[in-house]
């Protein structure tokens, strides 16, 4: 059992009352009581003197039930007391003087220094939880900030305004009152503490040069000096940074910080170039922020005007007023805009024909406006005037060439070839893009012009766009096309009503009428189609732990002939899900698991029943939240920890524990204790964060093997989930601070005795194929004599 009581508390407070059946009389208490924790033989469990978290934050007990005689009669029962934080300690400076400096011009939000201050409250509560700010700030000009501090790391650092303010040679010092309060500052009742910081201005002369102005095309030497950076103190390296990466970057830097063009810019190429300036100290360490450099290319006239394209051509109708606009000609000039390089005047040098007179035609002199100058235009006399257009700049000149076509008025409407395309049937199936008619309308107007070119468009039967009519630009005739799938459940029949227009207006008095339009029956047959769901992907999200048969989500579908539609699951290869065939319902169907499986994706099948049994898919995604259900453990296998033996000094060695469960947003807090009393004599444990922890000896009398400790870890969760894992550390001689052990047999190697008898082995062969070889070279010998040294040398190998 586990009881939590807040520190400070009145004493003699009831914890609990514990209850014992026959024949137990009694009850004893034993454990981490440090005189605080009582028991009365009745089993009622209280303290005598107010706890303090600091001084211990977990008191673990035991309790048994005794009989008359003492003996255990049951337990005894682990007891676990927490001890709850109360804010009842003040956070404390370490220095109640603080000194630090700071370049003028500096990276806003980079530290240059910082303070520190200490709390004894839990720091995993509000009570232990710190809030820097700045209270006073002298001098304070303008009523504006100069200086920030991280209000949770006591970083401090310019604000904007003061990184761009400070001065030295407006004042040299500043002065700052820094308070540290807990309970996150947030609290009307935190308690604080305060120090002051002396900040001393240094002057910056790592500064951007003003932007610099280069002609271009020069035809000096190259390369050439065109500004410089420095940086505040001498022996720093310099560098270019070109961020647009250039094929070919024209700029360089000496190791005074001298900046150099390499060679002539071109300024219709590229008009500015921006670059950075970098200064690293002899660690190749960037020591500040990049400076900016400008350079402008500044432009001369060395380019001529330029035609918009080879030929220019505009449009007229016959029938235009006197000063009518023909349109606008528009030339370019490579040089830089609105400067005297690129103003541009245009001038009519050439017509042709010159019928029925020259200087038909006006071209205003730099906004380069065609207008007719003379008169109306007649397509009988020239249906095409080619006009020479002179287009200068200040010290060039440039020949364009402008079409002029004179085009007929549109004075005649479309006419349909019929005006009743009767009745077209088509299935509802059928692919986008089909044609399904030609349409056909003539104009009497000029061919190949706007006022003969005809467009057709459908005004009735057709608000849902699921058809489209293209022309063809020779015939004018017009192909109707499936735009848009058909549906015979919306609309099985519709009147097309086309109508045929231009694109050039109609001259006034003459409008459209009956003879340009025209009208189609459709009628669209129906189709077995598949079953249609609501939505691409369904989605759910449920617990981990939700029962067996809860409900977790449900997908629909219909048929669009109204047959009835029937549900199942594909994919589901944990058969974590069931469905309800005929209401599209989703339940769990075994216990569900998030470390498995975060997001279980699964497809529902839809399926028509009867008609053709068609059927689609969907997805259903069930999104699983976490519970906490699984025990913390280390964070990895802890084989290779060891102290060198004999042990001369307290050694202290860190781990990490984990669970396997979602990470909290503050991380995870786990607790740590020894797994047993027993280990109390030789180690003690001690929290250093919510994840690691630092296991430290008592003594330096430790035998010389493997001790497994065993840790007990709580995450702290809801509800809260306990482990006792075992962490082995080995105490043996150390060689160069490595543990040395003796190597021992290896599975593979000969022993001793084995390597000897493959020798002899050896040798034995060796004399064999030596005997065989004597024996051929005696051969001519008698059989005795051959016997007698067989004998001979068989007795000599075995001595």
């Amino acid at each position: 059992m586990t009881f939590s009581i807040f520190e400070g508390q009145e004493p003699s407070q009831i914890v609990f009352q514990f209850k014992a059946d026959p024949p137990a009389v009694t009850f004893e208490l034993t454990g981490e009581t440090d005189d605080i924790f009582k028991i009365q033989p009745d089993g009622l469990l209280y303290y005598v003197k107010a706890l303090d978290r600091e001084t211990r934050a977990t008191h673990n007990l035991q309790i048994a039930a005794l009989d008359a005689q003492g003996a255990t009669v049951e337990g005894p029962v682990p007891i676990t007391i927490e001890v709850k934080d109360i804010n009842d300690n003040r956070p404390t400076f370490l220095q109640s003087k603080y000194e630090g400096s700071v370049r003028q011009n500096s990276r806003p939000g980079k530290p240059f220094m910082y303070v520190n201050a200490t709390d004894l409250d839990d720091p995993s509560t509000p009570n232990g939880q710190l809030f820097y700010q700045i209270v006073i700030q002298l001098p304070k000009v303008n009523d504006v900030m100069y200086f920030q501090i991280n209000n949770k790391t006591g970083e401090i650092s310019l604000t904007l305004a003061g990184s761009q303010e400070l001065d030295p040679t407006k004042n040299p010092s500043y002065n700052l009152v820094v308070s540290v309060k807990d309970m996150g500052g947030q609290n009307e009742n935190s308690f604080s503490d305060t120090a002051s910081v002396d900040i001393l201005v240094k002057e910056n002369i790592w500064k951007a040069p003003d932007p610099v102005e280069v002609v271009e095309n020069s035809t000096d030497t190259h390369p050439i000096k065109i500004t410089q950076v420095r940086w505040n103190e001498a022996g720093a390296k310099y560098f270019l940074l070109d961020r647009e990466n250039l094929p070919v970057f024209p700029f360089s830097i000496d190791h005074e910080g001298d900046i150099y063009v390499t060679q002539p810019l071109d300024r219709e190429q590229k008009d500015s170039y921006v670059f950075y300036a970098v200064a690293k100290d002899e660690n190749d360490k960037i020591l500040a922020l990049p400076v900016e450099i400008r350079v402008n290319v500044k432009d001369v006239n060395d380019n001529p005007p330029a035609c918009p394209s080879p030929v220019t051509i505009f449009e007229v109708q016959e029938n235009e007023g006197l000063g009518s606009s023909i349109g606008i000609f528009t030339a370019y000039d490579m040089d830089e805009k609105n400067t005297v390089n690129s103003v541009l005047k245009y001038q009519i040098v050439h017509q042709d024909p010159q019928i029925p007179t020259d200087g038909l035609f006006l071209i205003e002199e730099y906004e380069g406006k065609f207008q007719l100058a003379r008169q109306s235009l007649k397509k009988q006399d020239s249906p095409q005037y080619n006009l020479t257009v002179e287009v200068s700049d200040k010290d060039f000149k440039t020949l364009c060439f402008v079409q002029i076509n004179v085009i007929d008025i549109n004075d005649q409407i479309p006419i349909f070839e019929k005006s009743d395309y009767g009745s077209l049937t088509v299935p509802e199936d059928i692919a986008v893009g089909t044609t399904i008619l030609t349409i056909q309308a003539t104009d009497a107007d000029e061919p190949f012009t706007g006022s003969s070119k005809i467009l057709y468009r459908i005004i009735e039967g057709d608000s849902e766009g699921r058809l489209e009519v293209d022309t063809d630009p020779q015939t004018n005739a017009g192909y109707v096309k499936i735009k848009e799938p058909l549906d015979f459940e919306t609309a099985p029949i519709s009147t097309i009503v086309f109508k045929a227009e231009n694109p050039e207006p109609l001259v006034a008095g003459i409008t459209y009428n009956e003879s340009s339009l025209a009208s189609l029956e459709l009628i669209v047959t129906d189709v077995n189609e598949a079953p249609v769901f609501s939505q691409p992907v369904f989605e759910a999200e449920v617990s981990e732990d939700v029962e067996t048969g809860t409900k977790v989500g449900n997908v629909t579908a219909w048929d669009p002939e109204g047959l009835k539609v029937s549900y199942s699951l594909l994919g589901d290869t944990r058969h974590w899900l069931t469905i309800n065939s005929a209401t599209g319902e989703i339940f769990s169907a075994a216990r569900l698991d998030r470390e498995t499986e975060k997001v279980y994706r699964v497809q529902v099948v839809a399926t028509e029943e009867g008609g053709s049994s068609l059927s689609s898919r969907s997805s259903f995604h069930l999104t699983l939240t976490d519970v906490n259900d699984n025990p913390p453990r280390l964070a990895k296998e802890y084989t290779g920890l060891f102290f060198c033996h004999p042990l001369t000094t307290l050694g202290s060695l860190v781990f990490e524990a984990t669970d396997d469960d979602q990470k909290p947003f503050r991380g995870h807090q786990f607790t740590f204790a020894l797994g047993s009393t027993s280990f109390e004599k030789d180690w003690e444990i001690s929290k250093i964060n919510g994840t690691h922890a630092r296991l430290t000896t008592k003594h330096t009398n430790f035998e010389e093997r493997v001790h497994r400790v065993l840790i007990r870890i709580n995450d702290g969760g809801q509800p809260p989930m306990e482990a006792t894992v075992p962490l082995p550390v080995t105490f043996c001689s150390c060689v160069e601070n490595s543990c040395f052990q003796p190597a021992g047999h290896q599975d593979g190697m000969p022993t001793v005795g084995m390597a000897v008898g493959i020798l002899l082995t050896t040798f034995l062969v060796i004399g064999i194929i030596l005997a065989c070889v004597f024996i051929r070279i005696k051969k001519d010998k008698s059989k005795n004599g051959v016997e007698n040294a067989q004998a001979s040398e068989v007795q000599h190998l075995r001595s």
